[in-house]
């Protein structure tokens, strides 16, 4: 017989909740309807991604922010999600993001469903701030893949459409690719495209959050350059 669960319970923003013990916390809460910014966490994986560095909270002796998409939970722990500290690494976080996005909302399939909208909204940025400096990609939309198409510009490297390919494959046939600014996601060569085993729906271009790949019949027009 399978032994039940350890339920602990800890605070969160002073609301008392309960889950698993262990269980991540980012999970936790958002189960519980309590938003933490975050992009690149996919619930339930063994091993968080931890790559956008947006799901920052304080826990009490610790003495600086981490990603809760880390962090397990404990009997008594005491979370806060809206500290100025981490409410100022999440800004910094998204405006950086920004700088290297298209903001062409009106434009933009994911328009009213994206989730950096959602989280401006939480963190009250500005879609369009001039803090930073715009760099963007040349040329916005590359059309390597024979049934997909690539918009580096929305592309928010969160890494789910390798999660998504991986699942269904076993390993995924695409990856990041150069570092930095220029950092993409790349399809294999035309060698491995020759055994492409995702058939007519790809799974990576439905994971996309921010409709950075998409189907080319879906017939969307390139941006302007």
């Amino acid at each position: 017989m399978e032994q039940a669960a350890t339920m602990v319970t800890f605070t969160v923003d002073d609301r008392e909740i309960q889950a698993e013990e262990d269980a991540n916390l980012l999970d936790a809460c958002l189960e519980n309807g309590i938003f933490i910014p975050n992009l690149c966490h996919i619930p339930g994986r063994s091993r968080p991604r931890a790559s956008c560095r947006m799901c920052f909270v304080e826990i009490e002796g610790v003495d600086r922010p981490v990603t809760s998409c880390t962090e397990r939970v404990q009997e008594g722990m005491r979370v806060r999600t809206d500290t100025e500290r981490v409410r100022r690494l999440q800004r910094a976080g998204l405006q950086f993001l920004l700088s290297v996005h298209d903001v062409d909302c009106g434009h933009c399939p994911s328009n009213k469903h994206c989730p950096l909208q959602d989280i401006a909204r939480v963190l009250e940025v500005g879609l369009k701030s001039k803090r930073l400096d715009k760099i963007l990609s040349t040329p916005p939309v590359i059309r390597e893949h024979p049934l997909l198409d690539y918009y580096p510009n929305r592309c928010i490297l969160c890494g789910k459409c390798l999660d998504a390919c991986r699942q269904r494959l076993g390993q995924p046939l695409l990856t990041f690719a150069r570092r930095g600014f220029e950092t993409v996601i790349s399809f294999f060569g035309e060698k491995e495209r020759d055994s492409f085993a995702c058939g007519a729906e790809p799974l990576c271009a439905a994971a996309c959050p921010v409709s950075a790949i998409r189907l080319r019949s879906a017939g969307e027009s390139a941006p302007e350059p």
